[in-house]
């Protein structure tokens, strides 16, 4: 197997905005180690086209919310998000996800704009033999004890590449966010005020009576799930490419159980700062890898993503990962074209 055959490159320091050159195969190859890593990170088969390509950076990585067990925001060093570049599940069974990829500032050339290209690279190159089956290798874990595929990738070792919990209190994490031109002051100061009063909230629930909590201790947003029994399945038929809006919090809640659920699949905070506004449908969503056990799971009833609709970090300490929400047919209504959009 491969091994660490070359001195890490130095860390880049990278602003959201940067102009950056993907490196070579050949020297993506001289940072990994034997498990297709570098600082733990896996460097991914959907990755692998990119090489040689300039790009913008989206935001710092510095920081990642914590997806698999929910300790809140996690410290991940040395790592950005790239404009535009999502995982497209080729190596991972055709995972529907599309998670934004995250990529060490040691696979990354900082570039300046009209600076001519420091090499040429295509699929033909030689390294080609040595990489693409390292890291197809690494994609997956052993089997199931059914025969189904253990995928692994960075969102199922999240823990691994990002180790350390960062707490709300580590005030310097939204200075880097400002720094970094992943935020203004103003919306950090707002991700912090909201931070802090779902800690509130949270303590609430646990040492005050139901009587003597604020807004029923119910985070920011003050969602509250108004479904009796049940909740419904609605189905619109709503397919790709239609133009829809988002219902209102008030339609909205009636179709949530007390967690804030419909069906198994939450609606949070984040998601209803998109309410009124219109987007396009851009894909259903059947089936995605579960981050925690690596397995491929196939949805009772599909979701659908919206187009240029994500998870802005806003009430979630600047979280710079840009999840795409999933949304059910309940939360949206067909509009009419040239109605706008919001």
């Amino acid at each position: 197997m491969q091994t660490q055959i070359s001195v890490p490159r130095v860390p880049v320091h990278l602003r959201a905005g940067d102009l950056v050159e993907v490196l070579s195969q050949e020297e993506i190859l001289a940072t990994l180690d034997e498990h297709g890593e570098y600082e733990s990170l896996q460097f991914m088969p959907e990755m692998l086209q990119y090489c040689g390509q300039r790009l913008r950076v989206y935001k710092s990585a510095h920081k990642t919310c914590d997806t698999l067990t929910s300790t809140g925001m996690r410290r991940i060093d040395n790592a950005v998000h790239l404009q535009g570049v999502r995982c497209d599940g080729g190596g991972h069974g055709g995972c529907e996800a599309a998670c934004m990829t995250f990529w060490k500032t040691a696979w990354l050339r900082k570039v300046a704009d009209g600076e001519p290209p420091a090499r040429t690279t295509g699929p033909e190159a030689p390294e080609d033999a040595r990489l693409l089956p390292l890291i197809t290798l690494n994609a997956r874990g052993p089997k199931f004890e059914d025969g189904a595929e253990r995928f692994r990738c960075q969102a199922t070792e999240l823990l691994r590449s990002a180790p350390e919990v960062l707490p709300l209190l580590r005030l310097g994490q939204f200075v880097t966010d400002v720094r970094t031109g992943n935020a203004g002051v103003a919306w950090t100061m707002r991700a912090v005020g909201a931070g802090f009063y779902n800690r509130f909230q949270g303590l609430s629930v646990k040492v005050l009576p139901r009587w003597a909590r604020l807004r029923g201790g119910r985070h920011w947003g003050f969602l509250k799930g108004r479904a009796v029994g049940k909740t419904p399945e609605v189905n619109k038929g709503l397919q790709p490419g239609d133009l829809v809006r988002v219902l209102s919090r008030k339609e909205i809640e009636p179709t949530l159980n007390e967690k804030l659920l419909n069906r198994g699949m939450g609606f949070d905070a984040e998601m209803a700062r998109h309410c009124g506004r219109t987007a396009r449908i851009a894909r259903r969503i059947d089936h995605i890898i579960d981050e925690n056990t690596g397995r491929m799971i196939y949805m009772k009833s599909s979701c659908l993503v919206l187009e240029n609709l994500i998870c802005e970090g806003a009430f979630n300490a600047n979280c710079p990962r840009a999840i795409t929400p999933y949304w059910r047919e309940a939360w949206l209504e067909k509009v009419e074209e040239g109605a706008g959009r919001g």
